[in-house]
């Protein structure tokens, strides 16, 4: 039980704005759950009501099993790393971490082991005697994790720590964080808009929007079966089409889109005849002129070079398809007739809302 951390239908306005509604969350003991969204959403919101600087408008919170909707933010066992770390200049490395032990009264022998033991764990133990102004973005994040899980937190919240780093340093912390996460064993509730992150690090993953959670669930779940046609979209599913289904029968389902495009999709058992849907593939798990029991003939329209693979447009039956192939494709050009192809259990069956059937 120490680590869990509930929210139980949250709800938070400002005006007329409602940032949360009747938000339920359970973050398990030990569990590293990441809030993902765009701007706006509502997940530094739920964070700040994780934290206490903000009472929710109606709806609990609790930690460990104990409700601590009305605690003040110094009484709850908790700690947050700002996306700004918010550290003393003035102080060393090792001085910021003690802050917060020198605070709480404790004997400075203990302050002195504990911060000597934290530094080891963030693998900056050579660097304990340094000025803030003479570390890397990295380095400074990591300072500020040490100065958040020196005074042993049952729950680290962590609103979108990695912003300001470049692309590279950024996959290197991801790295570092997960890895700091399993030797802890601390619960980590983490904030981040960016996908891939996302992906990278957490146990589970609680995608919102406009105040709600769409869904929840492991990284490879929420990937490969997004539920809603907010989480395809969110999550880079740039295929994304109104049909109606056609006939159901044999394992198999007939979708035609608004456009006119017609193809199979593998029938879960949620697929009905003459239902209104939204489906969605994703970019690579098409093909153009490979295997695949759908065929469909199209014409390329345009493509872009991303590095690793290259997003092929591809005008089909009235509608644009996005084919994604790996850097070695061969070569191609606008205006050629091409087959683009793909397994009827690639489409995704998608619904409006998560209320939705």
């Amino acid at each position: 039980m120490r680590g869990a951390l509930s929210f139980e239908a949250v709800s938070r306005s400002y005006g007329r704005t409602a940032a949360l509604r009747q938000v339920s969350l359970d973050v398990r003991p030990g569990e590293f759950l990441t809030l993902l969204g765009p701007s706006g959403c509502g997940k530094t919101t739920l964070l700040r009501l994780a934290a206490g600087f903000e009472p929710p408008d109606a709806g609990r919170v609790l930690i460990s099993g104990r409700d601590v909707t009305g605690v003040p933010a110094y009484r709850r066992p908790v700690n947050t790393v700002f996306q700004h770390y918010a550290l003393f200049p003035h102080r060393t490395v090792a001085a910021n971490v003690a802050f917060g032990l020198e605070m709480a009264g404790l004997p400075r022998s203990e302050i002195a082991s504990r911060v000597a033991r934290v530094l080891e764990t963030v693998r900056l133990s050579d660097l304990g005697d340094r000025g803030i102004d003479q570390l890397s973005g990295g380095q400074k994040q990591r300072v500020a994790l040490a100065r958040a899980i020196v005074l042993e937190p049952e729950v680290l919240l962590l609103d979108e720590p990695m912003s300001a780093l470049d692309r590279k340093l950024r996959r290197e912390m991801q790295v570092e964080m997960k890895h700091l996460h399993e030797r802890l064993g601390t619960t980590f509730l983490f904030v981040t808009h960016d996908q891939e992150e996302a992906l990278a690090m957490s146990d589970r993953v609680a995608v919102m929007s406009d105040g709600r959670i769409e869904q929840v669930g492991p990284p490879e779940e929420i990937y490969e079966r997004p539920r809603t046609r907010f989480v395809a979209e969110f999550l880079a599913v740039r295929n994304l089409w109104p049909a109606t289904i056609g006939v159901v029968a044999l394992g198999a389902a007939a979708v035609t889109t608004d456009a006119g495009l017609a193809f199979d999709a593998l029938d879960d058992g949620a697929f009905a005849s003459g239902e209104r849907v939204w489906v969605g593939i994703r970019p690579e798990r098409l093909s153009l002129d490979g295997a695949g029991a759908n065929r469909l003939a199209g014409v390329l329209e345009d493509e872009v070079y991303l590095g690793d693979s290259t997003h092929w447009r591809v005008k089909v039956a009235g509608e644009t398809v996005i084919v994604a192939e790996g850097m070695l494709a061969p070569s191609r050009r606008r205006g050629d007739v091409v087959t683009v192809t793909f397994a009827p259990e690639a489409v995704l069956r998608l619904l409006d809302s998560p209320g939705a059937r």
